[in-house]
């Protein structure tokens, strides 16, 4: 026969409670850990050899819900981002996610800003399914945008390919940092803006 406190400590509760401790360690561990990778960061060599005094414009949290699915690092010289000079995006993933899923979010997300030249984006959808790898937790992709001339991929420090042309490093970048971004807060963050 249950007793009537037993009543009143009903499972249920219990799982309510235990929950609500969950997220909240989980919202605090994550916020340790966004203030551990601080501005301090110091850049991959990659970009260091890209970029001349590479330094972190911003970094944003990409999550769906309560899953984070990648952080993403802004570096332009001297941690001031000008879209008419080298930059370089950086993108550590969380989580499992395979390489022509990405290229096939790339092409969506170009296609949602206005680009119109299926043609053109067919030729970037294959170029980007034959160079992006499958990724895990932990994986980190950079692109380095040259102004006028390429974006050139690496898997950490390995180089992976190149996308030449103008057009498509504009196009490829505004996934993250357009006026039409999907994603605005992710953009601010990189940004540096409030």
């Amino acid at each position: 026969m249950r007793s009537r406190y037993m009543a009143v400590l009903d499972i249920p509760f219990l799982n309510m409670v235990f929950l609500g401790l969950t997220f909240q360690s989980i919202f605090f561990l994550h916020a340790i850990n966004a203030f551990a990778a601080g501005e301090h960061a110091v850049p991959a060599e990659t970009v260091q050899t890209s970029i001349p005094d590479a330094a972190v414009v911003g970094r944003g949290v990409l999550s769906y819900a309560f899953w984070d699915v990648y952080e993403a690092t802004l570096f332009a010289p001297d941690g001031v981002w000008d879209p008419g000079k080298s930059f370089a995006l950086s993108i550590e993933y969380f989580r499992v996610i395979k390489g022509k899923d990405i290229a096939d979010r790339s092409v969506q997300e170009i296609r949602q800003q206005g680009f119109t030249d299926e043609v053109t984006l067919a030729a970037w959808h294959a170029q980007m399914k034959a160079i992006f790898p499958d990724v895990k937790k932990g994986t980190v992709l950079t692109a380095v945008y040259i102004p006028g001339k390429q974006t050139t991929f690496y898997d950490d420090a390995t180089f992976i390919g190149v996308i030449k042309g103008d057009d498509f490093g504009k196009s490829f970048f505004g996934i993250w940092l357009a006026e039409k971004t999907s994603e605005p807060a992710l953009r601010r963050a990189l940004l540096g803006l409030k």
